[in-house]
Formats: C-alpha cells, sequence, structure tokens
C-alpha cells in the first residue's frame, strides 16, 4: 500500500500546534535545542572569563557530554552513550539533524506509538555509539586517532527512526524540492550507501555512527514484525535469551496419577503408552 504525506497548509501554525501538545517526538526536539542553546550560552559566559570557544567547548563540553572512542575515558565517563546523541555545537549541524527528526519522526507516529519513537530514538543512538567506538578501535586506519576523538549530535538517533519506518512503510512517499516525490525507502538507501562510501572522508566517526543506527532500525522492524507486538528494552534482549531449562525430576520419587497416588515408573509408562494409542491412533 502506497501512502503520501501531507503538506499542512500553513506549516508554521502546525509547528506551534504541534510543540503545544508535549508529544514525545516535541520533547526529544525540545531537548536537543534546550542542549544547543545551553552550550552557547556556556561559550558567551567563558568568553567574558577570556576563555576561547575551543577551550569551552573542548574542556567543559566535548569532554564531558560527548561520546570519546577511547575506552579509558568512556569507562571514566559512562554517560556519554546517552548525552552525545542530544549534544550539538554548530547551529547547521542541530538544524539539518532537527529538521530530519520531525519530518520522519511525524511519519514514525503515523503507523506506530511514540514509545516505539523513543525506544528507536535512544536506542539507535546507543547503537550507532556502539559502531563508532568498536571501528575506532578494532581498525588500525584510526589507531592515532582514538585519544582525541570524540562523537556528538543526534544523527545515529535520526538515521535508525529514518531506516525504521522507511522499512516499515517502504511505499510511502514525500515530495522533495528538487528530485519531486520519492518512496522514504529510496531515500533511506541512499543515505545509507552514501555514509558507506564517505568514511574515508573528513569524518569517518560521524558515517560509522550513522551507519549503526540504520542498522538497528532495520533490525527493529524486522523484529517489531517477527513479534507482530510492541516492543520493549526487556522484550528485546528476552528474544536473544535462551529459554529456561526444565527441572529435571528425581527418578526416584513416584509419579503421581490422576487421583494424586504416587505409582511407580513401570505403572506411569504404561498408562503414558495408553494415552499416546488413544490420541493418535
Amino acid at each position: 500500500m502506497n501512502y503520501a504525506y501531507k503538506q499542512p497548509a500553513n506549516p508554521l501554525e502546525e509547528m506551534k500546534r504541534f510543540f503545544s501538545q508535549g508529544s514525545a517526538l516535541s520533547v526529544l526536539i525540545l531537548s536537543n535545542i534546550a542542549v544547543w542553546f545551553l552550550v552557547q550560552a556556556l561559550k558567551v559566559i567563558l568568553f567574558f572569563f577570556n576563555i576561547s570557544d575551543a577551550t569551552a567547548a573542548g574542556a567543559l563540553v566535548m569532554h564531558l557530554l560527548a561520546l570519546p572512542a577511547s575506552l579509558p575515558l568512556l569507562a571514566e565517563r559512562p554517560w556519554t552513550i546517552i548525552t552525545y546523541m542530544f549534544l550539538h555545537v554548530e547551529f547547521w549541524h542541530i538544524l539539518f539533524n532537527m529538521i530530519w527528526l520531525y519530518g520522519f519522526g511525524r511519519i514514525f507516529l503515523e503507523f506506530l506509538p511514540s514509545r516505539q519513537l523513543v525506544l528507536v530514538y535512544f536506542l539507535g543512538g546507543i547503537a550507532g555509539g556502539l559502531v563508532y567506538i568498536i571501528s575506532f578501535n578494532m581498525f588500525p586506519v584510526f589507531a592515532g586517532m582514538v585519544p582525541v576523538a570524540f562523537a556528538l549530535g543526534a544523527s545515529a538517533s535520526v538515521m535508525a527512526i529514518v531506516t525504521a519506518v522507511s522499512f516499515y512503510v517502504p511505499g510511502y512517499t514525500i515530495q522533495l524540492f528538487i528530485f519531486g516525490r520519492i518512496r522514504i525507502l529510496y531515500l533511506a538507501i541512499i543515505l545509507f550507501v552514501s555514509d558507506f562510501f564517505m568514511i574515508p572522508s573528513g569524518n569517518p566517526g560521524g558515517h560509522l555512527a550513522h551507519i549503526g543506527g540504520a542498522l538497528f532500525g532495520f533490525c527493529f522492524v524486522q523484529l517489531y514484525r517477527f513479534t507482530g507486538r510492541q516492543l520493549s528494552c526487556k522484550s528485546m534482549f528476552s528474544f536473544f535469551t535462551f529459554p529456561k531449562k526444565k527441572r529435571k525430576e528425581n527418578p526416584s520419587a513416584g509419579r503421581p496419577d490422576y487421583s494424586g497416588r504416587p505409582v511407580s515408573d513401570e505403572e506411569y509408562n504404561l498408562k503414558k503408552k495408553d494415552n499416546q494409542r488413544k490420541t493418535f491412533f
């Protein structure tokens, strides 16, 4: 089935109404914006004390909230696996991330509940962060960058949402300013392929995190369809666990018959064969 995004008559009024509702998506967007304003305010305050922007971003922001590639630094600041996905320093970085989050988050909520949106945002960001950390510590090309490499931004989380909804409703189309109407599935694939081939560019950590988020979004949809129910952290992790082993019965203890009287193993086996014969023959 094909779907198409309906452009509101007055985008500004629609956006005002959207943020006034206090939905999960609006909270995620406002949280990112609030952190960005705090970072900018911190820069202004430190400016009065003759501290440069580089020092402010590096020492008081990046090192406290951004996700380090170094495992020893990550062990000292484990909370950064969460905080990094709300941290933006540059204006254009947060602008484009929030535009994508708003657009595809709205599409996501047309088909899936807000709880799933929050789940994909956080777990997609964590997945992107883990791919970034593992890649930087595994491949020799990044060996010299590990001590000074940090990841920040909501891009991995946004890619998880984009990929999840694109594979959930692959026939959904949107209107792009230059390319016209296009299926969001094609757009998600183009973004994934672009990130892969742009890894050797100047921002390999960002592209790796995007890929990690996209892979999680794809896996989320497959798991959602397989189980046929809403997913939570508990259900996702329990899906990959082994079933509990049945407790072994004590062979020396007599098995009760239907009246509750203990019977011997020989009597039990005779009754079991008789029941099987009645059932299958």
